[in-house]
């Protein structure tokens, strides 16, 4: 039998940051005869039959990693021929080495981000392999990693045909932290002139990025777009897609090393896109990218958008789109996570 122990955060698909996990379980579940997932919380009846959840959620740490490694100590007993499957949390795979990897059973981790920290060291060491969206999105130089690309739902994403408007209207999501770069974004379009307005979507996780956000509330301010700049709150994920067909691009500015996943989702939904990010050369053309320090030449991108048709930017987006679906589906994820543990999938008999 076919088992995947997944563990993860949060299986919700309402969460605001960790929604994408549920679709990409679901693209798991269509390769194996079982997926167990060990989680931190839970929504009930959001996963397909083949896939039980367990929670290891406790009022302490010390609770949880108790309750943790005496639900994977149970699941490993028919795991002969599986793999466990950490995914984004170094510690997650810290902690089950000991038990997973006497037992010959391979421990994949599954890790896009910028920060290297000792303890990504140590889970890197204990992985039998390491997976990413590319080579460059892992920050240790390791011979483990596998890049498989992004997991995105392409049906969550309907493609838009744009809008029809004057001018250009660019959407920026993410956090308000400052690895998003949104200040060369803002001066950009102080630049850009009155034909480039940008709305900004985001939560304000911390009172580092609380601060942020009053930050680039007072530039925007000195700059005197506050008209055309719009810092607003959060929105439910399942908001997203029509904020792509009410907007003409996405902008992203975030620091090199973390591809954000919201690049490839507005991809597939045919949005075009403006990102920094030198990972993303395999995705975008390169009059879509800029410096990420350089709000001069981010404003020349702005304007040449502006200055197209809607069919010439929808075209950008069918491109975009098609190879969102080619290399970064759940699909072809949850292929690229099964390569990684060397185990073959429904589909390949």
């Amino acid at each position: 039998m076919r088992r995947v122990v997944f563990i993860t955060q949060q299986v919700d698909p309402g969460h605001p940051a960790l929604a994408a996990t549920v679709p990409k379980l679901r693209a798991l579940a269509e390769l194996v005869d079982d997926v167990v997932v060990l989680a931190d919380g839970a929504v009930d009846s959001v996963l397909p039959p083949n896939c039980r959840v367990r929670t290891f959620r406790a009022g302490h740490k010390a609770g949880r990693g108790i309750r943790f490694e005496a639900a994977l100590t149970r699941e490993l007993r028919d795991l002969r021929g599986g793999a466990v499957v950490a995914h984004m949390c170094p510690i997650y795979a810290v902690l089950a080495a000991p038990l997973v990897r006497p037992l010959r059973i391979p421990l994949v981790l599954w890790f896009t981000h910028w920060r290297a920290s000792r303890l990504l060291r140590a889970a890197e060491r204990v992985s039998t392999a390491v997976a990413s969206v590319d080579v460059r999105s892992f920050p240790l130089d390791s011979r483990k990693v596998r890049a498989i690309g992004h997991g995105i739902d392409i049906g969550e994403f309907p493609c838009s045909p744009g809008r029809d408007s004057p001018g250009i209207r660019l959407l920026a999501l993410g956090r308000y932290s400052p690895a998003k770069g949104l200040d060369v974004v803002l001066r950009a379009v102080a630049e850009s002139g009155v034909d480039v307005a940008l709305d900004v979507y985001g939560p304000s996780l911390s009172d580092g990025e609380r601060e942020h956000r009053g930050e680039l509330e007072r530039l925007a301010s000195d700059l005197g777009i506050e008209g055309r700049a719009v810092l607003g709150d959060a929105v439910p994920r399942a908001d997203i897609p029509g904020l792509f067909a009410t907007h003409d691009a996405l902008v992203n500015n975030m620091r090199a090393g973390a591809p954000d996943k919201v690049v490839y989702e507005a991809a597939a939904g045919c949005l075009p896109v403006l990102a920094s990010n030198p990972v993303f050369d395999s995705l975008l053309d390169e009059e879509q990218r800029f410096r990420r320090e350089d709000p001069a030449g981010l404003a020349e991108r702005m304007l040449a958008l502006a200055s197209m048709s809607q069919a010439d930017r929808a075209e950008i987006g069918r491109r975009l789109r098609e190879r969102v679906e080619a290399g970064h589906s759940v699909q072809s994820w949850a292929r690229g996570i099964l390569d990684a543990a060397g185990i073959r999938g429904l589909e390949s008999e």
